[in-house]
Parts: structure tokens; C-alpha cells; sequence
């Protein structure tokens, strides 16, 4: 034993060399020393002529300890494990055993040979934390593999199959077999020219310079917003441009330059936020989760069909209810279409298609469901419609069985209490569409159980979701901060703004889409009908989305009937502003002593996202979200926030705690009895930002 991470065994000549720190062999301190130690051991013991570098784990290596960047004592670094593996005088093997990703690969491309599975992926993923491949990755990777294929590898981050790799493996065998094929390997290269990737000679060619031209104009269209991409494309030019350790340097200095970004800052805060939503300290680690081996889901519309995909596709049995027999027969054919389109472009077999079908069955009666371990109403967005659904589940469902609610806006303590059972009442709030959407806002009602949400949480994973756990309010975390958003965006409209400018000024902030264009997707009829239930929060008001009220009672509801704050030409989703709604706007604006007047992009931007921000911080001191994260989580998997300004907390910490607490000031003021009602600074907000208080050390 050199190291408790690393491990070392003599088979005939060969040093086997194992590394074992779980649970993902990431190339932390401890792990770099004990491979320097066991290769240098190996190289100077004589009765050892030939070494093989392998992992006891099930992954070979998912790469560097990202917790490290933070700084401290990192020596030896991995390009100086990598250098002295490289450069070894005895014949180096990588047996990777399972997948191989960042700095792990870059670990296998350092040794001399690699044998790997046959089902095996690696793979370069560190854009996706806003920086490059430091340890020489986009160096070695070009040497050994087509330039194509290492520029989508290194700007995508996308695991590859080793299967298209088969220039960078000598051998791709079974995993039963890997060791002994790695040993054999191993054994043949003594004695002969020991390849070091680093002596390959590559060059620029016009053919060359053709493929990376394309590739830039291919990742700039794509990538908007984010620093890494185009950086990872110069350091593989490097490779072809400059001599092996000239590249080195060059990459070097590469990803120092994407480290120092706030975009290398956010992704790198968002990895950890993602992990971090799955941990519940309130709930003791050995409570035990309900077995879910049934899924019932009342209503077989779009949200009803796109929930019950996600378990089908999952292998768990679903029960579909509707009362009518037609809409019944409809969804189901709706989600035999989406698996059939699926097919069509080669993501399913006909096979798969009828697997998940088979496991999708439908019933008009709520006794079918008696069995049910969890039933997910997702049924219209009306209390009373809800009510009437849990109360005839109270009565057929079995004890224990979860009764999940996929309310988007309404109070689940009210739902709850209509049952004998609201400690087996949860919410489930799948964002549409559903088998599409990654996230899953899980609502803990007052006496919700803790095992289920335990079991709700594990079943996010099941299903492929990013599960969130946030508390009762109007809209919990995602909807309540939506609304403060839509408000602001309809409010600029009546003051000069047009829909399509302030469209613009959110794309080009980095959300997929801007509020209006929004609004018409998802119908405006939604936000209409939300609002009419809220009349009490909003009568002081009468601006608030006056605008949008006024579409929707015309019959302008959005893309499904061709318009809404735009027009659209059938079958086309391409938004055409319309002078009309310009005109709806004066006018309403004339009524409410409301004065237009030219807005700058930057206040239409502050005034959209620094309210959002605010709204998150109320969240936050209400208990409603468990830690800041949490939402940015939600905001970046549920609204598209860009990720590459890590959610909305993140991105206020960026630009300053201070700043936006100064800015809602500013309107607070400037905006008269608007501004005084709309835009008062959170009291959390203005307490961390004079005391500075980090967001990640702010606990309720």
C-alpha cells in the first residue's frame, strides 16, 4: 500500500497500480502523491520492467477535486504526475475500467498505451465549469484522435463513446478481461520505443484551418454568453501551431484566463448548487423511503401525458385517469405520437416504443386506483377542481400511498387538509414540458411527512429530474419570482418600452427567450386566470398587466391561436411585433396618468431582473427555499436563467449585494406611489449587503 488512495500489486513483471478514492477517484492531493510515489517505486525497483495504471472503483476517474480551486497547498500538481508518467522509461499502461473524464483522461492520455471497455465513454467536460483541459488535454487529445472529433469533445464536454475513439486505445476488450489485456499490453512494450504522445507532430493545414473556422462559427452562435468555448478552440489550435511545451504553456495560460471569469465563477458555484439541493439536513439520514412501484396520474392532458412519459421511460407502471373516455383515448395517442416522433429520429426502437407504452394504462374510475403507490393530480388550476380530486382520492387510495399535487401556484396546506391524510400530501411541481423539463420543485406542506419527501426527492433522481424542496406560498420559489418579473416587464410596456426591445435586452442578457415571447408561448391566458385569483394582492394597483388582461379578453392569447403581444403566420413560432399592442399601451398608459418616455436598456434590464433578485431574497427569509442555491437551481433549469451567470443569487453576488440593494432604492424612489409599493429593498438584501455576509453562509 503506497497510499490509502492508491494501491500497488506485482503481477509477473508488471506493477499494477490502483487508485481507490471514492466515491469518483477525483485527482485530489492525496491521490497525486500516492501515483507519484507508486510510480516512482515501480520504475525503481528492477524486478519491475512494465506498469499498468488502473482504478478499484467502478469510474477510472471523473478528474480534479474542483473543491481544490479555492486555493491551498496544491503541489504536486497533475501536469507534474502526468510529466513524470509520460516520461517514464518503463512502458506505462491506463486500463480504464470505466469512465474517464477531465483530468482522469487526461491521466490516460499521458500513458504510453490504453485499453479500455467496449461500452465505455470519456471524456473532457471542464467547459462546462467555464474553463478548459489544464494538465495538457488539449495538447495530447489532437495528437491521438482527428481534430474534429477532439474540438467537439473539448468545446462540447459531451462524454464520447470509446467506441469512435479507437486511435487513442490499442485495445477495447471486455471488462472481465481488461486487466489481463492491459498486463499483456503491458508486457509487449518492453524493451521496444516507448510512445509519448507529446512527440506526435502535428501541424496546420488549410483543410485544418477550415475545420476550426467552421467550429468557431459553429460555437459562437451557440455558446453566447459564455468565456470557455472559444478559448478551448485557441488551445487546441495551439496544439497544431506551436510545439508540444509551447502549447502547454499556451494552455496555461488559457485556462488561467477563463479561471478569473465571472462565468468560470458561476458554473463552478452551479455545479455545487446542484448537488447541494439534493441534501435535506432537517431530515435524518436514516429515514426510509416508500417503495414507489405504482405511479396513478389524474388528468391525461400536456402536463398530465408529459408526467406519466417520465415514468414510463423510467420502467415504473402508470395508471392514467380521466373521466371522459375521449380525452382519455387523446392522451394517450398524444404520447404514443411523441414516442413514435422519438423513434422517427433514431432515439428510440419501435421495440422501446412499445416497452414504455405497454407500461401506460388508462381508467375512467377512481377505484383503478387503489393500488397506486403515488398519484399525481395535474388536472386544472382551480382550487375547487382540486379539491374535488383529493377528496375522492382520500377515499379509494391505499394507506401510505403519497397523494402528490402538480399545482403550479396554489396552497398545498389547503389541498392537504381537505384529506384524512395531509402527512401523505405533497406537492410535485413538474415545469412544462414535462418529459422534457430537468427541474422538479418538491413542496413540503406543513405536515408532510418526512419519508415523503425522502421518497419524493429519491424519485427526482429515478425519473431524471433535479428535484428542489421548497416550502407553501403563492408560486413557491419559481412562479412567485416569475410574477414579479411579468409584472415589471408589462409595466415598461405602458411606460414607452416596446415588447420586442425589452425581448431583446433579456436574450441578450442570456435567457432563452425575453418575458412577452414568454408569455405568448406558455399562453397569456394562464397568467390571466392566476391573476383573477389574486385580485386582492393587485387591486391597488391598476397597471398591473393591464396590457396582457387586455389581449386576453380579445381572444389574444398567446402562439396556440396565432396571437397575442405578437402575431405569428400558421405554423410558425417566428414572433411579428404588432403596432396594435403599442397602441393599447398609450392609450392605458393616457388612463393612468401614466407619462411614456425613452427607457435605457440598462434600466429595462435592472428593472426586469433586480426585483426577480429582491423577491429571491424575501424567499430566502421566509424559509421558503432552503439555501440561496436552491434557486438558482430552479431559476436555471426551470426559466433558463443562463448558467453561465451561475441563477439570479449568484449573479447578484457578482455584481454586488450593495449594488442591488442601491438600484431597488432608486426606484423605490423615482417611481412614485409605483416604486414606493413595488420596489422596497428586501430587509435580508440590504442586512447581508452592509454586513457582507456571504449568500452561501446565510442560514435561516
Amino acid at each position: 500500500m503506497v497510499d490509502s488512495v492508491v494501491s500497488q500489486k506485482t503481477v509477473s513483471n508488471v506493477s499494477v497500480v490502483s487508485m481507490a478514492n471514492a466515491p469518483v477517484n477525483a485527482l485530489s492531493k492525496a491521490l497525486r502523491v500516492g501515483l507519484i510515489d507508486a510510480v516512482n517505486k515501480a520504475i525503481s525497483d528492477t524486478e519491475i520492467e512494465a506498469i499498468v495504471i488502473t482504478s478499484d472503483l467502478p469510474l477510472f476517474s471523473a478528474g480534479a477535486d474542483i473543491s481544490e480551486f479555492s486555493g491551498g497547498d496544491l503541489s504536486p500538481m497533475l501536469p507534474e504526475v502526468l510529466a513524470l508518467i509520460e516520461n517514464s522509461p518503463k512502458p506505462i499502461v491506463a486500463a480504464v475500467n470505466g469512465g474517464a473524464f477531465g483530468g482522469g483522461l487526461e491521466l490516460a492520455l499521458a500513458c504510453h498505451y490504453r485499453v479500455t471497455t467496449e461500452k465505455n465513454k470519456v471524456g473532457l467536460p471542464e467547459v462546462h465549469l467555464g474553463i478548459l483541459p489544464g494538465a495538457g488535454g488539449t495538447q495530447r487529445l489532437p495528437r491521438l484522435v482527428p481534430a474534429a472529433t477532439a474540438l467537439q469533445m473539448i468545446v462540447s464536454g459531451a462524454p464520447t463513446p470509446v467506441k469512435v475513439l479507437n486511435d487513442m486505445f490499442i485495445k477495447i476488450t471486455t471488462p472481465e478481461s481488461l486487466l489481463d489485456a492491459a498486463v499483456d499490453v503491458a508486457q509487449q512494450a518492453i524493451g521496444e520505443v516507448i510512445p509519448a504522445t507529446s512527440k506526435i507532430e502535428i501541424a496546420m493545414t488549410e483543410q485544418l484551418a477550415t475545420v476550426f473556422a467552421q467550429t468557431e462559427a459553429h460555437t459562437a452562435a451557440k455558446a453566447r454568453g459564455f468565456f470557455a468555448p472559444a478559448k478551448c478552440i485557441d488551445a487546441v489550435k495551439a496544439a497544431f501551431e506551436l510545439p508540444f511545451n509551447e502549447g502547454l504553456k499556451r494552455e496555461g495560460e488559457l485556462f488561467m484566463q477563463c479561471m478569473n471569469t465571472p462565468q468560470a465563477r458561476a458554473q463552478q458555484h452551479f455545479f455545487f448548487a446542484e448537488r447541494a439541493a439534493a441534501s435535506i439536513p432537517s431530515i435524518a439520514k436514516d429515514t426510509k423511503a416508500r417503495d414507489i412501484q405504482q405511479v396513478a396520474i389524474i388528468g391525461a392532458g400536456t402536463m398530465g401525458g408529459g408526467i406519466a412519459m417520465n415514468f414510463a421511460n423510467a420502467g415504473i407502471p402508470v395508471r392514467m385517469l380521466e373521466l371522459e373516455q375521449a380525452a382519455l383515448d387523446k392522451g394517450l395517442a398524444v404520447i404514443r405520437k411523441n414516442y413514435e416522433n422519438s423513434a422517427k429520429k433514431g432515439k428510440l426502437t419501435q421495440e422501446q416504443v412499445e416497452q414504455r407504452m405497454s407500461l401506460l394504462q388508462g381508467t375512467t374510475e377512481y377505484s383503478d386506483l387503489s393500488e397506486a403507490d403515488l398519484v399525481i393530480e395535474a388536472v386544472f388550476e382551480k382550487m375547487s377542481v382540486k379539491k374535488q380530486v383529493f377528496e375522492a382520492l382520500d377515499k379509494v387510495c391505499k394507506d401510505g400511498a403519497i397523494l402528490a399535487t402538480n399545482t403550479s401556484t396554489l396552497d398545498v396546506d389547503e389541498i392537504a387538509a381537505c384529506t384524512s391524510r395531509p402527512q401523505d400530501v405533497i406537492g410535485l411541481h413538474f415545469f412544462s414540458p414535462a418529459n422534457v423539463m430537468k427541474l422538479l420543485e418538491i413542496v413540503r406542506g406543513e405536515k408532510t411527512a418526512d419519508d415523503v419527501i425522502k421518497t419524493s426527492m429519491k424519485l427526482a433522481k429515478t425519473i431524471r429530474k433535479v428535484g428542489v424542496l421548497v416550502g407553501v406560498c403563492f408560486g413557491f420559489v419559481g412562479n412567485r419570482m416569475i410574477e414579479v418579473y411579468g409584472r415589471e416587464s408589462g409595466r415598461l410596456v405602458l411606460e414607452g418600452a416596446t415588447p420586442e426591445r425589452i425581448d431583446k435586452i433579456i436574450y441578450d442578457f442570456g435567457l432563452p427567450m425575453g418575458p412577452f415571447t414568454m408569455g405568448d408561448m406558455a399562453g397569456l391566458d394562464i397568467g390571466y386566470f392566476v391573476r383573477q385569483s389574486r385580485k386582492a394582492f393587485i387591486e391597488h394597483d391598476p397597471s398591473y398587466c393591464t396590457v396582457a388582461d387586455e389581449l386576453v379578453e380579445a381572444g389574444r392569447v398567446g402562439l396556440k391561436v396565432g396571437k397575442g403581444v405578437y402575431l405569428y403566420e400558421q405554423g410558425s413560432r417566428t414572433p411579428i411585433p404588432d403596432p396594435s399592442v403599442i397602441e393599447i399601451a398609450q392609450r392605458r398608459a393616457k388612463e393612468l396618468g401614466i407619462e411614456q418616455r425613452q427607457i435605457s436598456d440598462q434600466e429595462i434590464l435592472e428593472r426586469c431582473i433586480y426585483p426577480l433578485i429582491n423577491e429571491g431574497f424575501e424567499i430566502l427569509k421566509e424559509g421558503i427555499a432552503q439555501r440561496a442555491s436552491d434557486i438558482d437551481v430552479i431559476y436555471v433549469y426551470g426559466y433558463g436563467f443562463p448558467v453561465h451567470r451561475g441563477g439570479p443569487m449568484q449573479y447578484a453576488e457578482e455584481i454586488g449585494l450593495q449594488e442591488i440593494a442601491d438600484k431597488m432604492q432608486h426606484y423605490h424612489d423615482s417611481l412614485g406611489e409605483y416604486g414606493k409599493h413595488w420596489f422596497k429593498p428586501s430587509d435580508l438584501l440590504v442586512e447581508l449587503a452592509q454586513s457582507k455576509q456571504a449568500l452561501a453562509t446565510y442560514k435561516k
